[in-house]
């Protein structure tokens, strides 16, 4: 038993002497992102731009190809919202909270699972990292955005098993820093679901 402690620890040490500055710096911005976006601030957008750039060297480096090209539509993303939200800074409107049919999910599945089949099937030509696992987090996180975009609630369910696949998937890319931002992210996507259903139901009683 003392000997597994031995290892855990040697394994946690060589760890943090891996983490570098780039992985710090994306870590960091992108839980700024998420506190300032839940907190409606338009500065949530910059620190999302920020983390996108850094992610998208880091997993370039790591040659998780999917992922560090997933960080592209991030930041297109990042800026279509601050311009949009720099639009509406003063409207009080507020968007409702919407579901989609079982068909449209099960259309939604289908669609990104095979897409994701396919471009896992190209990178795995490649010396990519894990190109199948890589591609089904990077097609199913480009559908869940989407999903965020038009309000859908069942966006946090995507979320919760994309960030817990991700989390396995940058531990073994020995992204430990980023594998346990992905479990806060899973437990955020949890609180994130309750809310908008919450909501929902208001928007339900009040017609």
């Amino acid at each position: 038993m003392s000997n597994n402690k031995a290892e855990v620890w040697s394994q946690i040490q060589v760890a943090l002497s891996n983490m570098n500055g780039l992985e710090i710096i994306a870590v960091i911005s992108a839980l700024l992102y998420v506190i300032l976006a839940a907190r409606k601030s338009l500065m949530c957008w910059p620190a999302a731009i920020i983390s996108s750039i850094c992610y998208g060297l880091l997993f370039s480096q790591a040659k998780l190809y999917s992922e560090s090209l997933l960080q592209v539509f991030y930041l297109a993303m990042a800026v279509y919202g601050w311009l949009n939200w720099r639009k509406n800074l003063n409207s009080d409107e507020e968007l409702l909270i919407q579901e989609w049919s079982v068909k449209s999910h099960f259309l939604n599945i289908s669609l990104s699972l095979l897409v994701s089949l396919f471009i896992g099937y190209l990178f795995s030509r490649t010396e990519a990292s894990y190109p199948y696992i890589d591609a089904f987090t990077t097609i199913f996180a480009v559908s869940a955005t989407f999903m965020v975009v038009k309000r859908v609630l069942s966006n946090w369910l995507y979320w919760i098993v994309i960030d817990a696949v991700g989390v396995g998937l940058f531990a073994a890319k020995g992204l430990y820093l980023t594998s346990a931002l992905f479990i806060l992210y899973v437990v955020i996507a949890v609180i994130g679901y309750m809310k908008w259903k919450k909501s929902k139901a208001k928007q339900i009683v009040n017609g």
